[in-house]
C-alpha cells in the first residue's frame, strides 16, 4: 500500500535528469520520491504521507512532473535496505538502527557498514509502548516472563528495541512466549485474550493503540526503575519519555523511553534535490499541514532536526541547515 502524490512533488535521482536548484528546469519524464515508512497502523506511514503530501503540495521546488510516494513496510532495517539496494530513495527509521547500520554496531555487528546511510532530518521521538491487558498481571517488564508477547516483526526497529529492553530486566526471548506481529495484529490477538502484551516503538498517539484502547482495558507498562536507568547510561539513543494522561483512553501517565524517528537517504542522492526537499520540509505551508495532520507534526520543527544526529547529514540537507544557522 502507498500513498501517492501526482501533483507536483519531490523524486529521487535515480534514473532522473539533473536537477538544477531554484532553476525552474523540469525532468523530461516523470520520476519517484519512494519515502519507506512503517505498517499502515503505526505512526510512520501516515507522518511519512503527511510529509510527502506536504512537500509536494508546497511546490517550491520548481521541479515538475515529480511524484513523492509514502510505502509502507516493515519499518526501520527493512527502509534501510531498501534505500541500500536502490528500492527506495528514503525512509524512516529509528536514530538507534540508523547509527547501527552507519557504524556496523548492534544490530549489524558483523554486517557491512551502511556507509553510504545519511541524514535528512531528526522528526520526533518515538516512545517504546508496552501494551499489555489490563487483567494479565504485568506490573512491570519482569511480569513479562512466561506470558505471550509480540516483540514485532523481524526488520523492524521495534524487535530491536523489545530484545534490548526484556536484557535490561534480565529476559530473552526464550523467557516468553514469542510472537512476531505488527501492532495491529497483535492488537486483534490481545482483543480476543490470545495474547498478553505486545511491544511497539512509534510516536504516540499511535492509531492501533488508540482504536484497542476505546473497546477493551488495556494498560502501558511503564519502563523504569534501575533496569531502565542502566539502559540509558549504556545506548545513549535512548532517552526517558512520558505518556501522558489521557493519550490512550483509560490509561494513566506511563513512565517510558524512547527513541527519535529520523528521515534518511543515501550520499548518493543529489545534493540539489536533496537541499530542496529539505527546505522544503520547513517552510510555511508544509509546517502548518504536519501540525494539523498528526500529534507528531508538531514536532517537526527545524529546531529539532539537528538533534540526536548519529550519523552524517546528507550534504544537501546539511547545507540548508547551515544556510540558517542551525548547523556551523
Amino acid at each position: 500500500m502507498a500513498f501517492s502524490i501526482t501533483r507536483r512533488a519531490f523524486s529521487a535521482g535515480v534514473g532522473a535528469a539533473a536537477l538544477l536548484a531554484g532553476s525552474g528546469a523540469a525532468f523530461a519524464q516523470q520520476a519517484f520520491f519512494r519515502i519507506g515508512t512503517g505498517g499502515t497502523a503505526g505512526t510512520y506511514y501516515p507522518v511519512g504521507g503527511l510529509i510527502a503530501n506536504a512537500i509536494s503540495a508546497t511546490g517550491s521546488s520548481g521541479v515538475k512532473d515529480l511524484v513523492a510516494t509514502a510505502v509502507a513496510s516493515n519499518g526501520s532495517v527493512a527502509n534501510i535496505s531498501a534505500i541500500q539496494s536502490g528500492a527506495g530513495e528514503a525512509g524512516f527509521t529509528q536514530s538507534d538502527v540508523a547509527y547501527w547500520a552507519h557504524s556496523g554496531t548492534g544490530l549489524y555487528e558483523g554486517k557491512p557498514k551502511v556507509e553510504d546511510l545519511r541524514l535528512i532530518a531528526t522528526l520526533y521521538p518515538e516512545t517504546i509502548h508496552l501494551v499489555a491487558r489490563a487483567d494479565a498481571g504485568i506490573k512491570s517488564v519482569a511480569d513479562l516472563k512466561g506470558k505471550r508477547v509480540s516483540l514485532d516483526e523481524p526488520g523492524s526497529g521495534t524487535i530491536v528495541d523489545a530484545r534490548l529492553v526484556l536484557a535490561a530486566y534480565g529476559l530473552s526471548e526464550q523467557d516468553v512466549k514469542a510472537e512476531y506481529l505488527k501492532p495491529g495484529p497483535a492488537g486483534e490477538k490481545v482483543q480476543d485474550n490470545s495474547l498478553d502484551a505486545y511491544f511497539f516503538v512509534g510516536g504516540y498517539p499511535t492509531g492501533a493503540i488508540v482504536e484497542l484502547a476505546a473497546t477493551n482495558n488495556i494498560t502501558l507498562v511503564p519502563i523504569t526503575g534501575p533496569e531502565a536507568d542502566k539502559l540509558l547510561s549504556e545506548q545513549k539513543f535512548f532517552q526517558a519519555d512520558t505518556v501522558p494522561e489521557g493519550t490512550y483512553k483509560n490509561v494513566p501517565e506511563t513512565k517510558t523511553i524512547s527513541v527519535a524517528a529520523q528521515l534518511v537517504t543515501s550520499a548518493k542522492q543529489a545534493d540539489d534535490l536533496i537541499y530542496n526537499i529539505t527546505k522544503s520540509l520547513y517552510s510555511e505551508d508544509t509546517q502548518k499541514s504536519l501540525q494539523a495532520g498528526h500529534a507528531k507534526g508538531k514536532l517537526i520543527t527545524a529546531d529539532n532536526a539537528v538533534k540526536s544526529a548519529g550519523i552524517p547529514f546528507h550534504p544537501g540537507a546539511e547545507r540548508y541547515y547551515k544556510e540558517t544557522g542551525l548547523l556551523k
